[in-house]
């Protein structure tokens, strides 16, 4: 069974306040306790700041459009959700019966969320320096491969957009199937000089990238 101590050893810091930490792991469903929603929103805040701080620290030379792709890429859903399953935080997740029966532990959503409510109270329980040391370990990989990464396809079709005169790309939901926790979405993307494509996944994400990946094949092609 896991326990508070253990996480705490993941997290790499002993929580003073353990309100904190007990609030940053309780989900809205839990009725009568304070819910992580508030500490998310700081965390979400705390986290934006220190990926940017240190992408403008390893990339002098990348301008602010390039930054800010990047930048969208590290702090997204998804990969708060990989963070958080690198962590094995599920198990430590505070649900209501039912929200846990309908697999709340294995949502991107909720574990993103928890994720972010943990750095905010990882930042009023131990400082900017506790949290800064979390966001950098967990995230230096990905922070470090920016550059060396092959570009998804949202990115690669934004670049080729601004690179040729063309408005940002508009991504619209088309079509949404399967049962209600595990959704297929379809979701098409133009581009203002006429070109569309569609594509489909188990999240927006997913299909917003599988269509602008499919588009940039058209364009090469």
């Amino acid at each position: 069974m896991t326990t508070d101590a253990d996480l705490e050893k993941v997290l790499g810091h002993t929580f003073g306040n353990s309100e904190l930490l007990e609030t940053a792991l309780t989900h809205p469903s839990e009725s009568g306790r304070e819910s992580y929603q508030r500490l998310e929103f700081l965390g979400d805040r705390i986290l934006g700041a220190l990926i940017a701080e240190k992408l403008y620290e390893l990339f002098p030379s990348m301008n602010e459009g390039s930054l800010a792709l990047r930048y969208n890429e590290l702090v997204r859903r998804e990969t708060l959700a990989l963070v958080a399953e690198k962590m094995g935080l599920a198990p430590h997740i505070r649900l209501s019966v039912g929200e846990d029966e309908s697999g709340g532990r294995q949502k991107p959503a909720i574990l993103a969320d928890v994720c972010e409510a943990l750095i905010g109270a990882l930042y009023l329980d131990g400082g900017l320096i506790c949290a800064r040391q979390f966001v950098l370990e967990y995230w230096a990989d990905m922070v470090s491969s920016a550059l060396t990464t092959e570009k998804d396809g949202k990115t690669a079709l934004q670049e080729w957009a601004q690179g040729n005169g063309l408005a940002t790309p508009v991504y619209q939901e088309v079509d949404r199937s399967g049962p209600s926790h595990a959704p297929i979405f379809t979701m098409e993307v133009s581009l203002e000089n006429g070109l569309t494509a569609t594509g489909k996944a188990g999240s927006k994400r997913g299909a917003e990238t599988a269509a602008a990946s499919s588009l940039m094949r058209q364009i090469k092609e």
